[in-house]
């Protein structure tokens, strides 16, 4: 297994584990799925090397983006020192792998390195079994919140409360 950052070749097959995860958020119930990116936005994290993708037998497995900033979700605690993880999104033919722990593990050395002292990712609410994946993977469930101005997001923000989480790497 290797963690790479995404390139420009990887778009199409991003996009199609999009097109994959945002159906199983539909087949699982969840009251918020995704509603579609704009391919500007992830050039721009490929661009910006915050685009990943996990590789496992020359195969994609998952992938994921950071942010090093998310005032809009994180609201005064963005001032913290944290990276933010947004958009896993693993092969339907590769589930039940653990991704999220390999991202966490990941994501662990990146904060270490780069100084910064929190993990942090947001999710739908109301998601009972993501919400318990995600302690499971280490995370500490620090609530709901409910967001103000969303116009710099994505369109599945524009309703709803969201579940935050977070590792202190500290």
């Amino acid at each position: 297994m290797e963690i790479l950052n995404s390139t420009s070749k990887d778009i199409d097959a991003i996009f199609n584990l999009y097109d994959l995860a945002t159906d199983h958020q539909k087949v699982m119930g969840a009251g918020l799925y995704w509603q579609g990116f704009e391919r500007s936005l992830i050039q721009k994290e490929i661009d910006e090397n915050r685009h990943y993708k996990i590789i496992v037998d020359g195969q994609l497995a998952c992938t994921f983006c950071i942010a090093h900033n998310d005032p809009a979700i994180w609201k005064e605690k963005d001032q913290d020192p944290a990276v933010y993880i947004h958009r896993i999104a693993t092969n339907p033919l590769l589930r039940g792998n653990s991704y999220v722990k390999h991202i966490v593990a990941w994501a662990t050395q990146f904060a270490k390195d780069n100084q910064r002292s929190f993990i942090r990712m947001d999710t739908g609410s109301g998601n009972d079994r993501l919400n318990s994946y995600y302690i499971s993977c280490g995370f500490n469930y620090l609530g709901v919140t409910q967001l103000d101005d969303v116009s710099s997001l994505p369109a599945h923000y524009k309703h709803g409360s969201f579940s935050l989480f977070e590792i202190n790497v500290n």
